[in-house]
Protein backbone atom coordinates (compact mmCIF):
# COMPACT_ATOMS: atom_id res chain seq x y z
CA UNK A 1 0.00 0.00 0.00
CA UNK A 2 1.32 3.37 -0.55
CA UNK A 3 1.57 6.52 1.42
CA UNK A 4 1.95 10.23 1.14
CA UNK A 5 5.15 11.25 2.92
CA UNK A 6 4.38 14.99 3.91
CA UNK A 7 8.22 17.02 4.25
CA UNK A 8 9.74 20.22 5.41
CA UNK A 9 11.60 22.27 2.39
CA UNK A 10 15.15 23.90 3.62
CA UNK A 11 12.80 27.31 3.14
CA UNK A 12 10.25 25.72 5.56
CA UNK A 13 7.37 25.13 2.97
CA UNK A 14 6.30 21.93 3.08
CA UNK A 15 5.78 19.53 0.26
CA UNK A 16 4.77 15.71 -0.20
CA UNK A 17 5.61 12.84 -2.34
CA UNK A 18 3.71 9.44 -2.82
CA UNK A 19 5.36 6.74 -2.38
CA UNK A 20 4.89 3.22 -3.68
CA UNK A 21 4.20 0.25 -1.03
CA UNK A 22 8.23 -0.34 -2.48
CA UNK A 23 9.29 2.82 -1.40
CA UNK A 24 9.82 4.52 -4.59
CA UNK A 25 8.53 8.06 -5.00
CA UNK A 26 6.03 7.86 -7.91
CA UNK A 27 4.66 11.03 -7.54
CA UNK A 28 6.03 14.65 -6.02
CA UNK A 29 3.94 17.79 -5.36
CA UNK A 30 3.96 20.54 -8.02
CA UNK A 31 4.14 23.01 -5.79
CA UNK A 32 5.81 23.69 -1.93
CA UNK A 33 2.85 24.62 0.77
CA UNK A 34 3.07 27.24 3.64
CA UNK A 35 0.63 25.11 5.67
CA UNK A 36 -0.10 21.69 6.64
CA UNK A 37 -3.63 22.29 5.54
CA UNK A 38 -2.70 23.52 2.47
CA UNK A 39 -0.25 20.63 1.84
CA UNK A 40 -3.20 18.39 2.92
CA UNK A 41 -5.86 19.93 0.58
CA UNK A 42 -3.03 19.12 -2.43
CA UNK A 43 -2.76 15.23 -1.05
CA UNK A 44 -6.67 14.92 -1.22
CA UNK A 45 -6.78 16.33 -4.49
CA UNK A 46 -4.24 13.91 -5.60
CA UNK A 47 -6.57 11.41 -3.83
CA UNK A 48 -9.44 12.89 -5.42
CA UNK A 49 -8.46 13.08 -9.19
CA UNK A 50 -5.74 9.55 -9.28
CA UNK A 51 -8.18 7.72 -11.62
CA UNK A 52 -8.20 10.38 -14.23
CA UNK A 53 -7.95 9.64 -17.92
CA UNK A 54 -4.52 9.92 -19.69
CA UNK A 55 -3.91 12.32 -22.41
CA UNK A 56 -0.79 11.20 -24.40
CA UNK A 57 1.01 14.00 -25.79
CA UNK A 58 3.58 11.95 -27.39
CA UNK A 59 1.49 10.95 -29.87
CA UNK A 60 0.97 12.97 -32.78
CA UNK A 61 -2.33 14.10 -33.62
CA UNK A 62 -3.09 13.58 -29.98
CA UNK A 63 -6.55 13.87 -28.52
CA UNK A 64 -7.07 17.07 -26.00
CA UNK A 65 -8.95 15.68 -23.11
CA UNK A 66 -10.96 17.39 -20.07
CA UNK A 67 -9.32 18.13 -16.50
CA UNK A 68 -8.97 16.19 -14.47
CA UNK A 69 -6.24 14.12 -16.40
CA UNK A 70 -2.73 12.92 -16.65
CA UNK A 71 -0.80 14.48 -19.14
CA UNK A 72 2.17 12.16 -20.67
CA UNK A 73 5.05 14.15 -22.49
CA UNK A 74 8.96 14.02 -23.62
CA UNK A 75 11.10 16.19 -21.77
CA UNK A 76 14.15 18.35 -23.09
CA UNK A 77 16.45 15.54 -22.44
CA UNK A 78 13.81 12.92 -24.34
CA UNK A 79 12.64 10.83 -21.24
CA UNK A 80 8.72 10.34 -20.80
CA UNK A 81 6.99 11.79 -17.63
CA UNK A 82 3.33 12.81 -16.61
CA UNK A 83 2.01 15.65 -14.63
CA UNK A 84 -1.31 14.96 -12.86
CA UNK A 85 -3.90 17.86 -13.26
CA UNK A 86 -7.21 19.00 -11.29
CA UNK A 87 -9.96 19.51 -12.50
CA UNK A 88 -9.71 23.66 -12.88
CA UNK A 89 -6.04 22.90 -14.88
CA UNK A 90 -4.37 23.24 -11.83
CA UNK A 91 -0.74 20.92 -11.85
CA UNK A 92 -1.00 18.99 -8.31
CA UNK A 93 1.45 15.98 -9.18
CA UNK A 94 4.49 15.56 -11.21
CA UNK A 95 6.78 12.32 -12.01
CA UNK A 96 10.34 11.69 -12.01
CA UNK A 97 11.77 10.92 -15.79
CA UNK A 98 11.29 7.66 -17.69
CA UNK A 99 13.20 5.98 -20.27
CA UNK A 100 10.37 4.28 -21.67
CA UNK A 101 7.04 5.31 -22.15
CA UNK A 102 5.55 1.99 -20.81
CA UNK A 103 7.31 2.53 -17.58
CA UNK A 104 5.77 5.92 -17.36
CA UNK A 105 2.35 4.58 -18.15
CA UNK A 106 3.02 1.96 -15.14
CA UNK A 107 3.51 5.10 -13.08
CA UNK A 108 0.37 6.68 -13.46
CA UNK A 109 -1.37 3.14 -12.66
CA UNK A 110 0.80 2.72 -9.63
CA UNK A 111 -0.77 6.39 -9.16
CA UNK A 112 -4.18 5.53 -9.49
CA UNK A 113 -3.64 2.01 -7.53
CA UNK A 114 -1.62 3.23 -4.46
CA UNK A 115 -3.27 7.54 -4.03
CA UNK A 116 -6.85 6.80 -3.32
CA UNK A 117 -6.40 5.29 0.22
CA UNK A 118 -2.77 5.95 0.90
CA UNK A 119 -1.92 6.73 4.52
CA UNK A 120 -0.20 10.45 5.10
CA UNK A 121 2.84 10.75 7.57
CA UNK A 122 3.31 13.74 8.74
CA UNK A 123 7.18 15.13 9.50
CA UNK A 124 7.87 15.38 13.25
CA UNK A 125 8.09 18.74 14.52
Amino acid sequence: MGKFVISKTKNGELTFNLKAGNGEIILTASESYTSMSGCQGGIASVQKNALAHVEDQTVEGYETLTHPKFEVYKDKAGEFRFRLKARNGENIGKSEGYKAKASCMNGIASVGKNAPDAKIEEPEE
